[in-house]
């Protein structure tokens, strides 16, 4: 067990219940006005508690981003586990299937609807902090490496399923994978007002030609 599971496997119900309301103050907060015109004060008054409340939970505000951002990181590998459990098995077999897939499995580390808009604007909270501050990075690091490790871990197992693999090292493709998800998001929060309250964004081919650019089938080594 970690020191940070440790820590929260102590504390009591009430005490991780202001905790967590400390947190999705922050998060309204912090995606509203950023997080360095955010102070302390601010967050508290969001959450309806006292500086003192604050302090016993956390040192800082930038630990207080810290556990925000490692929050978001355990919600996402488990949106991810629960998209993996929805996958049809036998529908996966067709290109569009494996398309269909794709999309299921790179959306699970995204929050849809309302929350996907706030959602980017407090990841790029995140990584304006960590191109700052040298510990936020690693730590920054830390958990995009893990959740890209179980992206893959993921795409591997459909791509042996199918026969197939990425022509390149399955790093770099999660990376070109997310990256494009990504990009898609951020375009369709910048279009929406041109395109009206309520209308739909338009569908995307961004992630699926990618995916064809870097689908090639396997190649078994020859028997010996």
């Amino acid at each position: 067990m970690t020191t940070a599971e440790h820590a929260t496997s102590v504390r009591s119900p009430r005490r991780e219940r202001t905790r967590e309301r400390l947190l999705d103050a922050a998060l309204d907060v912090f995606a509203e006005v950023g997080m360095q015109a955010t102070s302390i004060e601010a967050v508290c008054e969001a959450a309806g508690f006292t500086r003192g409340a604050f302090y016993s939970n956390f040192a800082s505000k930038e630990e207080l981003f810290v556990a925000l951002m490692q929050r978001d990181a355990r919600r996402q590998l488990r949106a991810l586990e629960q998209a993996v459990e929805t996958l049809d098995a036998d529908s996966i077999g067709t290109p569009e299937g494996f398309r269909a897939a794709l999309g299921t499995v790179m959306a699970a580390v995204r929050p849809d609807g309302g929350a996907r808009r706030q959602w980017c604007l407090v990841a790029a909270e995140f990584e304006l902090l960590a191109l700052r501050d040298a510990v936020v990075a690693e730590l920054y690091l830390t958990e995009h490496r893990r959740i890209r490790s179980e992206v893959g871990a993921v795409l591997g197992r459909i791509l042996d399923s199918l026969g197939l693999r990425f022509v390149v090292d399955m790093p770099t493709a999660v990376d070109l994978l997310i990256s494009a998800e990504d990009a898609a998001g951020r375009a369709d929060l910048l279009e929406r007002p041109a395109r009206g309250a309520g209308e739909p964004a338009p569908p995307t081919r961004r992630l699926e030609a990618l995916a064809d650019l870097l689908l090639a089938p396997r190649e078994d080594p020859p028997a010996t």
